[in-house]
């Protein structure tokens, strides 16, 4: 169904050119000024230029033209040129009845048909995950789950670093540890150990001490290089060794995933890409677009426009080695070939934007995608603690995502420590209420930009956070409880049964409560919330709309007795407005991949 903007904007539009005006003028915005209006449109500010006539003048006309419409309230004309708009309770209680009438409160998919690739996550294997890896993942399943009820059929891939320079300097230090495994023995031909080898933990130790290392040692680091390159040439051993590494560390990444309410479709890794790498060169060559420049094979992406120093992607180093240029565009062949995706959209630090710049240019240069696919590079911001500065522990190390997943439900457990509840039961709903707080608090941010985490903001029941709008939610499912329990019925029997028709189309403006008019038309705004933040691949949006709602409800909340309402009409119309709201409410958290808890 069309959202309230469309249907005004509709109207204003046939005004417009009813009045001999091009239709393009007749656009309607939420109003910046809600003490003033409802809604506004300043075309006429615009037409003047064309028209050469007054703005408010044109204005006037406009305002005239649709003074007899009933789907108005107010139709005025102010200087210099704005409309302002209200629309009427009748019109506003009938738009309410439509969505709650409709599947998914009328939202229709934009994009049925179409398929889109998120890359997200980008743990490296053999590392536990750490605070520099929450942004990405939460920020990426909640774009993929955006996409996805926006009509796509969306595929979340991990994209693992499970090729490259880490895997050598692990393999590196543990011939200096364990000299004597059979993975190092190149004329082994028998089967290879069952388990692997080493712990978890043991690789979580192995990995930081040889990074370092390498860094002091030029031997080192060259034996690391060469333990890839032989990997990556499919060495027996290596591989055997690589395979039990990746199955260890697979499992370890997909519980933490699996902990912050993170899933993927696909667990591929740079490794996936390797075997589509050499022919997309050769292809590459072969069309010319790849040269020698300075003793490295690149392709060329400068363009005339470009007001910056633009690098050309890498596609071998001078000493043939393969870099991340090469592997990401050759992940790009291999997800052509295997989904020819509509979009693909990489969720990554924003530091990272020149490279994949380069990538993108190179892959449109190549004929890898066409002008039907979209790249899009979502560079997201970083986490910071009170300084300023990237979050580290107390220490100053990189702090483990569990430890920071367990140090915020921790302080929501301390916060709750006047509920009456069991133990087991407040260690569980703290942690919903913990990792809400958490992503909450991440995503209400535009993803590009850096912010502040500040855990006694973030776990705050008050304010725009996760645990008010939560608690928002548990109030709302409170107070149906209480209907249920008087009625003798159940919520799921009053949710199914109610809609807007319960309306009575004949109250006037002054029966309907201001904040009752508020939440209403935060409510309308439903749809057009959710295709913005789909378009735009911007979660934020969506946090903005259900911080709106649950704001506008608990002012309603404040001025009305719901449960006790003996006007049985009145409280039928509550009925059904709270309901939705709170399915507004409930579909949101979803794309946003947030669990509400029954009570709190």
């Amino acid at each position: 169904m069309n959202t309230v903007l469309e249907l005004i904007s509709e109207k204003l539009k046939s005004a417009f050119t009813a009045c001999g005006y091009e239709e393009k003028y007749g656009t309607a915005a939420v109003s910046n000024r809600p003490d003033l209006c409802q809604y506004q449109c300043n075309g006429a500010l615009a037409a003047a230029k064309q028209y050469h006539k007054a703005p408010i003048a044109i204005a006037g006309e406009i305002a005239e033209k649709l003074a007899g419409d009933g789907f108005f309230s107010k139709v005025e004309a102010v200087n210099p040129g704005f409309l302002n708009l209200n629309i009427s309770n009748k019109a506003l209680a009938e738009y309410l009845n439509q969505m709650a009438k409709s599947e998914n409160l009328g939202f229709e998919p934009a994009n049925t048909g179409k398929t889109a690739i998120v890359d997200y996550g980008g743990a490296n294997v053999a590392k536990p995950l750490h605070v520099g890896h929450l942004r990405p993942a939460i920020i990426g399943e909640s774009v993929k789950r955006l996409l996805d009820f926006d009509g796509y059929k969306t595929i979340g891939d991990a994209h693992l670093g499970d090729w490259g320079t880490p895997i050598g300097l692990i393999f590196t230090e543990m011939q200096v540890r364990f000299p004597d495994l059979v993975y190092w023995d190149e004329n082994y031909t028998g089967e290879y150990p069952k388990d692997c080898p080493v712990s978890l933990k043991e690789l979580e130790e192995i990995y930081p001490f040889a990074s370092a290392k390498s860094k002091e040692d030029e031997e080192y680091r060259a034996k690391a290089r060469q333990a890839v390159f032989e990997l990556q040439n499919g060495r027996r051993g290596y591989m055997a060794l690589w395979k039990k590494i990746m199955e260890i560390s697979k499992a370890d990444l997909k519980r933490n995933y699996d902990n912050l309410n993170v899933h993927f479709e696909l667990w591929y890794g740079e490794s996936d890409a390797d075997p589509y790498i050499v022919p997309m060169i050769e292809d590459l060559k072969k069309k010319g677009i790849a040269k020698i420049s300075e003793g490295a094979l690149v392709v060329d992406v400068k363009e005339e426009s470009d007001n910056k120093e633009m690098p050309p992607c890498m596609l071998l180093k001078s000493d043939g080695a393969v870099g991340y240029d090469s592997t990401d565009l050759a992940t790009i062949v291999q997800r052509q070939k295997d989904f020819s995706p509509s979009k693909i959209i990489y969720v990554v630090d924003k530091r990272q934007g020149l490279h994949f710049e380069q990538v993108f240019r190179a892959a449109r240069k190549a004929g890898i995608v066409g002008d039907d696919t979209e790249l899009f590079f979502l560079g997201n911001g970083t986490m910071n603690g009170k300084d300023g500065k990237p979050f580290k522990t107390r220490d100053g190390g990189v702090m483990r995502l569990e430890f920071l997943v367990r140090d915020i439900s921790d302080k929501v457990l301390e916060k709750m420590a006047d509920r009456d509840m069991e133990e087991e039961e407040a260690q569980e709903i703290s942690r919903m209420v913990g990792l809400a707080a958490l992503k909450y608090g991440d995503l209400s941010n535009q993803a590009t930009k850096d912010y502040i985490f500040d855990i006694d903001r973030f776990t705050s029941f008050e304010g725009n956070t996760g645990p008010y709008i939560l608690y928002t939610m548990v109030r709302i499912k409170s107070i149906l409880e209480k209907l249920a329990s008087a009625e003798g019925t159940s919520i799921d029997k009053i949710r199914n049964d109610v809609t807007f028709g319960n309306f009575k189309m004949g109250r006037t403006a002054r029966e309907y409560g201001a904040s009752e008019v508020d939440l209403m038309l935060s409510l309308t705004g439903f749809s057009e919330s959710i295709h913005k933040a789909a378009d735009e691949c911007a979660p934020h949006k969506i946090c903005a709309f259900v911080y709106d709602l649950a704001d506008k409800f608990n002012s309603f909340y404040h001025d009305n007795k719901i449960v006790t309402q003996e006007d049985v009409n009145v409280r039928n119309e509550w009925v059904c407005l709270i309901v939705d709201v709170l399915t507004a409410l409930e579909i949101c958290m979803d794309l946003l991949a947030i669990k509400v808890p029954d009570r709190m």
